[in-house]
């Protein structure tokens, strides 16, 4: 069965290869994203994720396996995703500084016209930062594409106290639940 993953991260590309799928095909979405701010996260990302997955799979055979995901931070009530711009970046950083924040994933997988869709959430403990490493974080560049502005994978490990809950899953790709939503769908990466 031809796997295709419908996103141009470079992380869930290389979990995916982590998990022994190298010769998967990558079709990142092109739509834009309809956000919903009324949804709760968990719903948001499962959404995110459905509509990523469904733009793919409508231009595919129908039994080919595509998943689609979609991260994204909850902090004090509001939903963050990737900045626009290195101010938002640094005022992300600044509002995460010091506290606790939760990075919610959705996966959607979609076979012969059947959607599965799912989420994991983690909890994530930032240490406090001081102005000067959150401008320094910032002109790295990491923050740039990435929900909440850093990467737990990268410089931004710098940044985090401890996470509770699936580690994969604050870099984009909660691996164990998509290894147990594969399992249903008969791939046993195992």
């Amino acid at each position: 069965m031809k796997i295709i993953l419908a996103s141009g991260s470079p992380r869930r590309k290389e979990l995916m290869e982590m998990l022994g799928f190298k010769d998967m095909e990558i079709i990142p979405a092109k739509g834009e994203e309809k956000i919903d701010p009324s949804l709760a996260p968990a719903d948001l990302v499962e959404a995110l994720a459905a509509q990523k997955a469904s733009e793919v799979a409508e231009r595919r055979n129908k039994d080919e396996l595509v998943i689609g995901a979609d991260t994204v931070v909850f902090h004090n009530g509001k939903v963050m995703g990737k900045p626009h711009s290195e101010k938002e970046a640094h005022d992300m950083l600044a509002q995460l500084s010091g506290n606790v924040h939760e990075v919610y994933t959705g996966v959607c997988l979609i076979r012969d016209g059947r959607m599965t869709a799912k989420h994991e959430m983690s909890r994530v403990h930032f240490r406090e930062l001081t102005e000067a490493e959150i401008s320094a974080y910032v002109k790295t560049g990491e923050p740039m594409d990435k929900a909440g502005a850093y990467g737990a994978q990268g410089l931004g490990a710098l940044l985090v106290k401890g996470i509770e809950g699936d580690f994969f899953n604050v870099m984009g790709l909660p691996v164990c639940m998509l290894g147990e939503m594969l399992k249903e769908q008969g791939v046993n990466i195992l």
